[in-house]
């Protein structure tokens, strides 16, 4: 990982808020593509925390042969109630993204955009193990990449038909084919922006499993990551150091000024 993580060199903001042990239920939003920031993220808890976050991972990513074992070992599951379940009885700090794969698979136009469809699962299992949810955000991924072609794009027309013919859901599966730097896909140097908001407390709704409770919870999870969000936003507008250029000339800075300290 340190290869992205020199290149995205992120920022983590309100990592006090991780729990040291115990449950808890991150929820987060999804980027494009859905694994750079996840992974740096991941790898930025273990290292730095000594925590191992149990993402839950859609049916998709195990018809990948070698996607498949690189996720588990960084300690992702199949994505089910069941391992939900055992995970947080087991103390273990679980990941969820509500949007799965369609927030995943962005189109034009839909940049950073939250796309959980009304889903109360990831409230229902926080409610039965009366653990906190942890509100996750994250920005930087989706300003390394411009979209060229979209799953709705017309010149993808032949091939979406072909696909859906074979059973492929391709609204939800199709990833976008994007440009980074120039016309390559490697992704322009963003730095990644990362928060966590205030523990949600759920023991008050205890015992309840009704549709209204679970959606009030769920659309204060949702306000959260939002909110957190908008906060990066605003880091992100006024700090030098978003791009490569800013960051450099930082290190240029720093090194001037440690130099004439030591002379």
């Amino acid at each position: 990982m340190a290869p992205l993580r020199l290149w995205s060199s992120p920022v983590f903001e309100g990592m006090q808020r991780l729990p040291e042990t115990g449950a808890a239920l991150l929820v987060g939003n999804h980027t494009m593509y859905g694994m750079l920031d996840a992974l740096v993220f991941a790898e930025h808890v273990q290292r730095r925390h000594g925590r191992v976050i149990r993402v839950l991972a859609e049916d998709v990513h195990y018809t990948v042969p070698g996607h498949r074992d690189v996720i588990t070992r960084w300690g992702a599951v199949r994505a089910s109630r069941e391992n939900c379940r055992t995970m947080l009885a087991h103390d273990e700090l679980v990941m969820v993204f509500p949007g799965g794969a369609r927030e995943v698979t962005k189109r034009k136009g839909e940049k950073y955009r939250l796309m959980w469809k009304g889903r109360t699962g990831f409230a229902r299992m926080a409610v039965e193990a009366g653990c906190p949810i942890i509100p996750v955000s994250s920005i930087g991924v989706e300003d390394s990449f411009d979209i060229v072609l979209d799953a709705d794009s017309l010149a993808l027309r032949p091939l979406r038909r072909l696909l859906e013919s074979r059973g492929f859901r391709w609204s939800e599966l199709a990833v976008p084919i994007a440009r980074g730097i120039g016309p390559t896909p490697i992704p322009r140097p963003e730095r990644y922006y990362f928060r966590l908001g205030a523990p949600i407390d759920t023991s008050r709704y205890a015992g309840r499993a009704d549709d209204a409770a679970l959606g009030a919870l769920r659309d204060e999870v949702h306000g959260a990551v939002l909110d957190g969000m908008h906060a990066l936003f605003a880091q992100q507008s006024t700090d030098p150091g978003r791009r490569f250029a800013g960051r450099a000339l930082e290190t240029a800075a720093m090194r001037a000024r440690f130099g004439r300290r030591s002379a």
